[in-house]
């Protein structure tokens, strides 16, 4: 007989208590039908605890509440990894997300069937409404889809297992806690030091995005806010002096080879008053400049609070 799966949810909140009222019922659905020991945990990042009262109203549900006040999701990401030291694994999902049936079970079943170090699943972008042409022609919010069981290299937390011993003493770098980033580099470590993280096309999680982020500003702002932190956690992977040094004028390169072929591609477009290549251009532009800043230094904040 197979012993069940000790598993831990963990929802990373931020004064999104709407979402958490829409996520929190869901969750609850998926582990009741699961055949492994399930529980959920709120990571309330607010250091003003707003998210207690909302949660509390679940406490009877088997839903747990922790409260996290140190500023950075990497913080709230830890407070999640410490508190499910006792689990076999940890599934991040994020607060304005939600699961479709039989997500959590996709999850699980590629690990037991592969029993990988992290298990990676899709998110599909739902809008809160249409998003203006130029959003659409760049398709900003389309992310990748793959074969179940296809090995990646690098990973978000918004829909991510992960084996917490396979994880052992590695943590989220607190010096992207505000910048973002830090899941970038904590499954790009996982990876190099061995660990191995597979595909699940099945597990699939619908992103509810806001109109705050149905804007020009905003996805050219992501753009480049990729690219800063690809370039930073590059570095810091680099071992040696040389090795961050080659490292730092391989991003220049690249960087620069984006600016030059995101032009191009923006100069195209508006001669031939196409949209799609005007965007794409745009894009291209953002990351490569964000790459070129990141391998340089500076570090582009993007949820840092006032």
């Amino acid at each position: 007989m197979t012993t069940a799966l000790r598993v831990a949810i963990a929802v990373l909140t931020y004064r999104r208590n709407d979402d958490l009222a829409a996520l929190l019922p869901l969750l609850r659905e998926q582990a009741d039908a699961s055949r492994e020991g399930v529980r959920i945990l709120v990571v309330d990042n607010d250091p003003d605890a707003g998210a207690a009262s909302a949660v509390r109203a679940y406490a009877e549900r088997g839903i747990e509440y922790l409260h996290e006040p140190v500023p950075g999701i990497s913080a709230a990401r830890n407070r999640a990894l410490d508190a499910a030291q006792g689990d076999d694994v940890l599934v991040y999902i994020d607060d304005d997300e939600r699961p479709t049936a039989g997500w959590l079970e996709s999850l699980l079943r590629v690990y037991r069937t592969h029993r990988p170090a992290g298990v990676v699943g899709p998110v599909i972008s739902q809008y809160a409404h249409e998003p203006e042409e130029f959003i659409n022609a760049g398709r900003f919010f389309e992310r990748r889809r793959l074969p179940t069981g296809t090995a990646v290299t690098v990973a978000a937390t918004n829909n991510l297992l992960l084996d917490v011993r396979a994880v052992g003493a590695l943590r989220f770098d607190p010096d992207f806690g505000i910048s973002g980033g830090s899941d970038t580099l904590f499954t790009r470590q996982l990876v190099h030091a061995g660990g191995r993280l597979l595909w699940c096309d099945e597990a699939i999680v619908h992103d509810v995005v806001p109109p705050t982020r149905l804007s020009r500003d905003w996805v050219l702002g992501r753009a480049f806010r990729s690219g800063n932190s690809w370039s930073r956690t590059s570095i810091r992977l680099a071992r040696t002096p040389l090795e961050r040094a080659t490292t730092r004028l391989r991003l220049t390169a690249e960087g620069l080879a984006r600016l030059a072929s995101g032009g191009s591609l923006r100069v195209m477009g508006e001669v031939t008053r196409a949209q799609h290549l005007q965007a794409r251009g745009l894009r291209r532009l953002k990351r490569g400049s964000g790459m070129l800043s990141g391998a340089w230094g500076h570090v582009y904040s993007e949820y840092r609070r006032s």
